[in-house]
């Protein structure tokens, strides 16, 4: 039944209006009282039960503002019964209304602050995005909020909002043609944070050819740090645009290649089984994948063999390399294994070796 019906029956109600008015709010303040004892002692038993704890921090954030919103919903009430003389008529309605909203538009910031910083840290803890970057994002959502709320209650209060669309499309198209480069980076590395091209720590070869590791991922660019202790800075527009190979990515282990040539005449077998044997002593060597050896091809002077292995992370493949070549080579000259050089036969005919001496007297 109607509330208001079920009050209408009684003439007190209808002869003193503001005890009407009085006895609706009461009603709504049991009414959230109740709704309060239902979140704080069944809702929230039920929640602790879960291994999430999300939905442990969702009721804390809307236990207070569902209890206030159920009281100022009963003001909303009272004040529809019968219209009160202006200026109230509109005053009242309305600042129960903006109360409303502010209580949810703390609660929603609330809410979007804790779920993005509780992702986002992850994000950079983990090395998606820099410093920078999260504090970026995260303000950026906030100013969303507000301005959402700021609109909402502009709209609440019957402000005209026509004059304040229009100045601020104008000035967004000047920030726009003035701040072009700068909106492109930015919105560049929110897309390389989106797709997860790479993070900060991987290493990454860039389209024109440099390799290194990142170690930035900032507002406007990337930065990475090349094997020379040289730091590349590059626009994350042009980052955002490029094809970028990532060594570190799925995984962390990269797989190296060994190029070794041996002489004509040697144990191919034991050659292929010296070559295991030094990349199985090698510590830093991944043993799963295990490693292995592939012939390549019958060059000029010498068989050419390839060991195939990996290595735990991309930085260590020009060190192992090294490691792997010097092993090879002891082994070899232990096992007794040639390693060819270049070699060329010149064959001198006798007549032009005579023709040749003559000349010379």
């Amino acid at each position: 039944m109607d509330l208001n019906v079920l009050l209408d029956q009684y003439a007190i109600f209808n002869e003193i209006i503001i005890l009407k008015r009085l006895v609706i709010v009461f009603i709504y303040a049991i009414l959230a009282k109740g709704v309060d004892i239902f979140i704080d002692r069944i809702l929230r038993s039920l929640a602790l039960k879960t291994k999430i704890t999300f939905d442990d921090k969702l009721i804390n954030f809307l236990h207070v503002p569902i209890y206030w919103t159920v009281f100022w919903v009963g003001v909303l009430h009272a004040l529809s019964i019968k219209p009160l003389n202006d200026p109230w008529q509109t005053i009242l309605p309305q600042i129960a209304k903006s109360l409303i909203l502010i209580i949810w538009l703390i609660a929603i910031f609330r809410v979007f602050n804790w779920i993005v910083g509780y992702y986002m840290s992850q994000a950079h803890e983990r090395g998606k995005i820099g410093k920078d970057l999260f504090m970026l994002l995260k303000n950026v959502i906030r100013i969303i909020v507000i301005i959402a709320g700021l609109l909402w209650f502009l709209a609440i209060w019957q402000i005209n909002l026509t004059p304040l669309f229009a100045s601020a499309g104008i000035a967004g198209i000047a920030v726009a043609l003035a701040a072009k480069d700068s909106l492109a980076n930015f919105f560049g590395g929110i897309s390389l944070f989106m797709d997860n091209a790479y993070k900060v720590g991987e290493y990454i070869i860039l389209e024109s050819g440099e390799r290194g590791e990142v170690i930035e991922i900032g507002i406007r660019s990337t930065r990475i740090k090349t094997r020379d202790d040289v730091i590349v800075t590059v626009p994350n527009a042009i980052m955002a645009n490029s094809k970028i190979i990532n060594e570190s990515a799925p995984i962390p282990r990269f797989r190296i290649r060994v190029p070794v040539g041996v002489a004509y005449g040697s144990n191919l077998d034991k050659v292929e089984d010296v070559l295991l044997g030094v990349a199985d002593a090698n510590e830093d060597i991944e043993k799963n994948p295990e490693p292995r050896v592939r012939m390549r091809s019958f060059a000029d002077s010498s068989v050419n063999f390839e060991l195939l292995c990996w290595v735990k992370d991309p930085r260590e493949k020009g060190l192992q390399i090294h490691h792997l070549l010097k092993s090879a080579y002891n082994v070899f000259d232990e096992q007794g294994i040639s390693i060819p050089f270049p070699q060329r036969d010149i064959h001198i005919k006798s007549g032009q070796a005579e023709a040749f001496q003559e000349e010379e007297t």
